[in-house]
């Protein structure tokens, strides 16, 4: 047993000095030494604003009663919630004190600059993908075009020993892809720049990408099929980004994918969800070449028919259950009249661009039917365009409709026109009902200057 132990102690003394280096290692960056504190030109800070509406930093870092950048957002996780964190130039509560090196190593590995490791809550395994430069700019503008604002941060609720940070290194070792974004040479310029703002400061994985049992996006690029191919988060189902013709892209043109980032809507939907915060906030402020490049690249993603089956095509039958006799005899179909007719048409197929379709509508197509409860139960947001809400906006039938009838309704939508989605259970609505905040339909809209 001693001769044992003799072996083994050092062992374990050694593996255990090896997980505390690991673990409390600070990561190198490539502005290791570099001074950030110089007052950088005009141009720079301005470009650092465009990376910030690229990555919707205001998204999660603000609320609408405090200043930009300010932080408090609550974000829910299965064991707590946790707060969005100042990162204002504020030298006591936000990030006045970073170096640039801090910054990048806040930004593109996980880590702090007092060495904590962050949730995952924050995006870096996308941010990772950041350029250089893009992060020299984004730090300019933080540092010398963001007002300082004091606003003490807020711990979050997860209990220990959950709450112990260190173990998030092994996380991120396991779940990101530490490398920057390697433009594909056999694509073209408009195609790598979309693959770089989808993968990176977009981070449109974070949303629509499936999840492993760690909490992990399960792909980080087009490498893998799963890539935004559809994912449940939050009580939304972000659907898929790929060319699956029901529950993705594949019935949008590029046009079409442009004018839905430009302007929040077109023919086939209009933003809703959380989507709705990232139009309000991201997306309409691109530039045109940049949402071209986007649904350029989306646009090549291919959708996979094992998972999606046969192209959606409008059934008009359906409408035959709308007549008095029928409709009386269809469980939703009154409910449909009544509620959902006005808006978007007794044959489902929307009002242009105002109010959108529900036949061959993704949401209602899609296995998980959370993202059509959701905003039956609690209505849509305002979706804001240059500066101008709209005057039209799904309203909450939290208080009109009882879990059966909103069952229903949604039952009888994802099964006709050619819709193929599965029933509606009530109690499914009775969770999301009691899971989810009236609130929030209200209005978020940041201004970041």
């Amino acid at each position: 047993m001693r001769k044992l132990l003799s072996v083994l102690l050092p062992v374990i003394v050694l593996a255990a000095a090896g997980v505390t280096w690991f673990a409390t290692r600070v990561p190198s960056s490539p502005f290791d030494g570099v001074a950030g504190s110089q007052a950088p030109s005009p141009e720079l800070i301005q470009r650092g604003e465009y990376i910030a509406r690229l990555a919707d930093c205001v998204g999660c870092h603000g609320s609408p009663d405090q200043p930009p950048f300010t932080g408090g957002l609550e974000m829910a996780t299965p064991v707590g919630s946790i707060f969005a964190t100042n990162i204002t130039p504020d030298k006591e509560t936000g990030i006045g004190n970073y170096s640039l090196a801090d910054f990048d190593r806040a930004v593109r590995h996980d880590v702090a600059r007092d060495g904590h490791h962050l949730y995952p809550a924050m995006p870096y395994p996308s941010y990772a993908k950041l350029s250089d430069d893009d992060v020299r700019a984004l730090y300019a503008y933080f540092m010398h075009g963001v007002k300082p604002a004091r606003h003490a941060n807020k711990a979050s609720d997860i209990p220990w020993p959950l709450s112990i940070r260190w173990p998030l290194a092994f996380w991120s070792a396991l779940f990101m892809d530490h490398g920057s974004h390697h433009e594909q040479p056999s694509e073209n310029a408009v195609w790598n720049r979309g693959a770089y703002l989808v993968q990176g400061p977009g981070h449109c994985g974070a949303c629509h990408t499936p999840r492993g049992l760690a909490f992990n996006e399960r792909a980080l690029d087009d490498s893998n099929p799963l890539f935004l191919s559809g994912a449940l988060l939050d009580g939304w189902y972000a659907p898929s980004l790929r060319g699956d013709p029901n529950r993705g892209l594949g019935r949008w043109s590029e046009d079409e994918l442009h004018q839905f980032l430009k302007t929040g809507r077109n023919r086939h939907a209009v933003v809703f969800g959380s989507m709705t915060d990232a139009f309000n906030n991201s997306t309409q402020f691109m530039t045109d070449e940049d949402l071209r490049a986007i649904a350029h690249y989306l646009k090549s993603l291919p959708g996979d028919p094992r998972r999606d089956g046969p192209a959606w095509h409008y059934d008009p039958k359906s409408n035959d259950t709308l007549a008095l006799n029928a409709r009386l005899k269809t469980p939703g179909a009154q409910t449909f009249l009544a509620k959902c007719s006005f808006c978007h048409g007794a044959d489902g197929r929307g009002q242009g661009q105002w109010f959108p379709p529900l036949a061959g509508a993704a949401s209602l197509m899609a296995r998980e039917n959370a993202s059509s409860i959701n905003v039956t139960l609690n209505g849509s947001k305002r979706v804001v365009a240059d500066g101008i809400p709209d005057a039209y906006r799904m309203p909450p039938f939290r208080e009109q409709l009882s879990d059966r009838q909103i069952a229903d309704v949604l039952s009888f939508a994802r099964s006709s026109w050619g819709n193929n989605g599965e029933p509606v259970k009530p109690e499914e609505v009775k969770h999301l009902r009691e899971s989810t905040d009236p609130a929030n339909s209200s209005v978020i809209i940041l201004h970041m200057r």
